[in-house]
């Protein structure tokens, strides 16, 4: 049997999700407006379809219930995500939230992307956390993390630039040479 005939309904509908964002960007870039912008918050970058997906593979995404993409920007970590498990993300920037929403009504994928502040979202029900931080974890935001995370929480942080100080470090998985650290709120396994 030739493994390349036998590509698996996960595999084909994240090649779907691949190409949609792979069209986004291309508008974007055409429209001048670029891959990487202020929002009212923070910094949007666009992340590696790619890439996401070789991390939630890795890690067992689909052994995790309840994932939550904090900045969730254009939604193609949450759309992604859905693939293995019940996935949200939320993110202030409308625009951005309005484009994950088109490609996931297009697509007619799961997930749940929500327009709003986390600081404003109770993060207990969630038991994998996932952040590509643009500034550090100071102003209320790791206190937030502590305070609400689930004992057996995981917190997936994409680069090494802004780390948490309280949490426990538990690993690094390095994906195309740059850092994702995993981290708990305790040394429980």
């Amino acid at each position: 049997m030739n493994n390349m005939n036998r590509v698996s309904d996960q595999e084909k509908k994240f090649q779907t999700i691949c190409k949609a964002y792979q069209e986004l960007e291309k508008e974007l870039k055409a429209s001048g407006r670029g891959l990487v912008w202020d929002t009212q918050k923070g910094i949007f970058g666009a992340s590696q379809c790619e890439r996401l997906y070789e991390l939630f593979k890795r890690i067992g995404l689909s052994q995790y219930k309840k994932f939550l993409d904090i900045g969730s920007g254009d939604g193609r970590a949450v759309l992604i995500a859905s693939l293995f498990t019940d996935a949200t993300g939320i993110e202030c920037d409308e625009d951005l939230v309005e484009m994950g929403k088109k490609i996931q009504q297009k697509l007619r994928l799961k997930g749940n992307l929500l327009c709003g502040d986390f600081y404003e979202l109770d993060i207990g029900n969630y038991d994998l956390l996932f952040i590509n931080p643009d500034q550090g974890f100071h102003k209320g935001f790791e206190q937030k993390l502590v305070k609400e995370m689930k004992e057996d929480a995981v917190l997936l942080v994409n680069n090494n630039i802004f780390l948490p100080e309280t949490l426990t470090k538990e690993k690094t998985i390095w994906i195309d040479q740059i850092p994702v650290i995993v981290f708990r709120k305790n040394n429980k396994l």
